[in-house]
């Protein structure tokens, strides 16, 4: 197949790239580096720009037969979104729709969309299964539920079929060690803990320790970066062999709480780190866990690297290598 995968530069993006290649599909990365780095795009043919950017995607879809679509380039801090909603809504929302359009205009059918499991807001039970009512309660999970509700509405006009796939922590690094996680500021509960266990920060801080879980700290589930992007790649051959517009919970259904987190970081990194106690943060539910089992019924998905010890010795092993590198 050849692909167009927007926002390639990224974390989650540039390890789909590499695995589009090495299952030999040719790879066409669009990003305008606002989030990404281009060091990270090892693979494939690399586009700088915006998927604002109407003449270029009238460009890369005249020059090129593309199989399908992967979008990648969402804006994803869940506090930032509170502060700047029209950001938000303008590259989430408005922009795809602008690379949507182009899509129809040159007739690519296949587009595979990383949604949220934000688009659930405050869960009403765990595991959370594809039936769960979606109440999202900040703009960046209404933005990904807009942008599903979009894509169900061009299916039914338009023909375009689409995967979406809400997912919940995603985690670790790519196990040659050629790619990990890379964010500034970096949010991620995992890259931060590391960094504490290497000596990049000074603490980790758990928010809240009286929730109502054994060990009173939240419960969450991670899922590998590499699993998360296998699960795309079953999306995008589905949509290609003929099938049909779904939206996939997706993650190992195993949860794990904060602390439960950190002592394992400490076994598989043999660090000592100092953990604070903080105050609980407004809109942390105290359990998120994925039901995955329709997205393993009907695309035959299933997580390799499950464990958190795995995740976080992938992850460790990047820690190390980015931390030298200033």
């Amino acid at each position: 197949m050849k692909v167009l995968v927007v926002g390639g530069a990224g974390y989650i993006g540039s390890h789909m790239v590499k695995m589009l290649n090495k299952a030999g599909h040719d790879v066409i990365t669009l990003d305008n580096l606002s989030n990404g780095y281009k060091d990270a795009v090892k693979y494939g043919e690399f586009v700088e720009g915006d998927i604002a950017d109407e003449s270029l995607l009238d460009k890369l879809f005249s020059d090129n037969n593309f199989d399908g679509v992967m979008h990648f380039a969402s804006y994803i801090q869940v506090g930032e979104s509170v502060e700047k909603p029209s950001m938000y809504y303008r590259n989430n929302v408005s922009n795809t729709q602008v690379l949507l359009d182009a899509m129809v205009d040159h007739g690519v059918k296949s587009f595979i969309f990383s949604s949220t499991a934000a688009t659930f807001g405050e869960p009403d039970y765990t595991p959370i299964d594809e039936a769960h009512s979606q109440k999202p309660i900040n703009p960046y999970g209404h933005s990904k539920l807009m942008v599903e509700q979009i894509l169900r509405d061009f299916d039914h006009a338009y023909g375009l079929k689409s995967v979406s796939l809400r997912y919940f922590n995603a985690a670790g690094a790519d196990p040659d060690g050629e790619l990990g996680e890379r964010h500034i500021p970096e949010t991620h509960l995992i890259p931060l803990v590391l960094q504490a266990a290497s000596g990049r920060r000074d603490n980790i801080t758990i928010f809240g320790a009286d929730y109502d879980t054994p060990d009173g700290t939240c419960i969450r589930d991670y899922i590998h970066i590499n699993d998360l992007c296998s699960a795309h790649l079953l999306g995008l051959e589905h949509l290609v062999a003929g099938g049909e517009t779904k939206a996939y919970n997706m993650g190992n259904g195993l949860g794990y709480s904060i602390k439960e987190l950190i002592d394992i970081a400490k076994e598989v990194t043999g660090k000592d780190f100092t953990v604070l106690m903080g105050e609980r943060r407004d809109g942390d539910p105290a359990r998120l866990v994925a039901d995955s089992s329709l997205l393993q019924k009907e695309l035959g998905w299933k997580p390799e690297f499950a464990g958190l010890d795995v995740i976080l010795r992938h992850a460790w092993e990047w820690e190390l290598k980015y931390s030298e590198w200033g």
